[in-house]
């Protein structure tokens, strides 16, 4: 997704990507929306700099903000649940959920002592000196606590095993225009690069 030149209409706090650091944009300062997905919207500033800007701050872009998150009925909960709002989760340089994308490497629930339920993600990143983790983890962790049901939700980041790009669903493979048949752990990944 481009658009054409945003002047922001107020000072607009933006984590940069991808070193994770929060810094204030001033008003007045043009950005260009390069994707607006998971209730989130990355930005490139004309400098240069590719921004993260939440979407409580929407209003700065001239957008409206996004509707509550839905949340899911009393009752409702299921582990499939809980992968679907993990699948609202998008890396902010990539276009793709990080379920697709196969940050994720294992979702445990576990009944907890009083009623409830409590979640614990283990996931990866997909260049380990990724600023972006504690975003992502924050993320994860927010939108699965709004669920019915859960009392408790602890993301992890893990370095071992290396995620590599045949971790990938074969949607997002399509989706990035990467060879199925080359996405392997072997393979380099083309939007990095290496």
């Amino acid at each position: 997704m481009q658009s054409n030149l945003i002047a922001l209409s107020r000072d607009c706090e933006a984590t940069e990507v991808p070193y994770g650091g929060v810094q204030v944009l001033p008003a007045g300062t043009h950005v260009r929306i390069m994707q607006s997905l998971g209730g989130t919207y990355t930005v490139a500033t004309e400098q240069g700099s590719m921004m993260r800007i939440e979407a409580k701050n929407a209003d700065a872009l001239g957008l409206a903000s996004e509707p509550k998150e839905a949340q899911a009925a009393p009752g409702q909960f299921s582990e499939k649940l809980v992968w679907d709002h993990l699948k609202t989760v998008y890396d902010p340089e990539i276009p793709v959920n990080i379920v697709d994308l196969g940050l994720i490497y294992s979702c445990q629930v576990t009944p907890v002592e009083g009623g409830g339920n409590k979640i614990e993600i283990k996931m990866a990143m997909t260049a380990p000196g990724c600023g972006m983790g504690d975003v992502l983890r924050t993320d994860i962790e927010r939108k699965l606590s709004q669920l019915p049901e859960v009392k408790e939700v602890h993301a992890q980041i893990v370095f071992d095993p290396p995620w590599h790009p045949g971790r990938m669903s074969d949607a997002a493979k399509l989706q990035l225009g990467l060879d199925l048949d080359t996405a392997s752990p072997n393979s380099p990944f083309p939007l990095y690069g290496s």
